[in-house]
């Protein structure tokens, strides 16, 4: 305990400029998870065969895109998207570059626990906003999003989660954050206390967000 208190005093500028990091790449991969992942997880549940509105085309595309970016390895997925990386950005390293592959797997995680949300939520909510003679968007924002919103905040809880883990892998293009720096620092160079310290930090962090989750899921959960 001692030797893992000395490592945070020590390493503990580092390990903040790592924390800020991982803020950096979680904060940008939710906005497009949010902006993009939960339009597309809409999309994919209204247009579903048997859906409300069923577009066979459109669900096609779509739920292809989040199947195949959801059971692409990570590590690969990075390394295809270096072209299209360096092309948007003029680089393939540092923080900013490396939160781009992460939000094409922000996106796809997130847009799949939307349609399983929307799937979950009584029939009866759909026959409810036709028979009041709602449109496609209404019917979406004043009856889904509306029904669905205690859950679909609950699931970007677990989406950013995971996404803390899929960070870890960006170390290979630059990106930094808490799970780089643990591997880098702590494991390659045999520095056990700093990497537990680290860990321990990521641990506290998970924590923390799985409670601001639960208690923001549950204070909009009127059932």
């Amino acid at each position: 305990m001692n030797e893992v208190l000395d490592s945070l005093a020590e390493n503990g500028d580092q390990i903040v400029v790592a924390l800020v990091e991982t803020a950096f790449m979680l904060g940008f991969s939710l906005a497009a998870a949010v902006l993009v992942g939960l339009p597309l997880g809409v999309a994919i549940f209204l247009t579903r065969p048997g859906g409300p509105k069923e577009r066979r085309g459109i669900w096609l595309v779509a739920n292809a895109y989040v199947t195949v970016v959801r059971s692409f390895p990570f590590l690969l997925l990075v390394v295809v998207l270096i072209p299209l990386t360096r092309l948007l950005y003029g680089t393939t390293f540092g923080t900013g570059a490396a939160t781009f592959p992460l939000c094409f797997v922000a996106v796809a995680i997130y847009a799949r626990l939307v349609e399983q949300i929307l799937l979950e939520i009584p029939s009866g909510v759909l026959a409810a906003a036709r028979s009041m003679g709602a449109d496609a968007l209404q019917t979406v924002w004043h009856f889904l999003l509306v029904e669905g919103r205690s859950g679909l905040v609950y699931a970007l809880t677990s989406a950013a989660i995971s996404l803390i883990s899929y960070s870890t892998v960006l170390g290979i293009v630059g990106g930094g954050g808490l799970g780089d720096f643990a591997l880098r620092y702590g494991y390659q160079e045999y520095d056990w206390p700093l990497m537990y310290t680290t860990v321990a930090v990521v641990i506290v962090l998970v924590l923390l967000l799985q409670a601001v989750g639960e208690k923001a899921s549950a204070l909009l959960d009127k059932r």
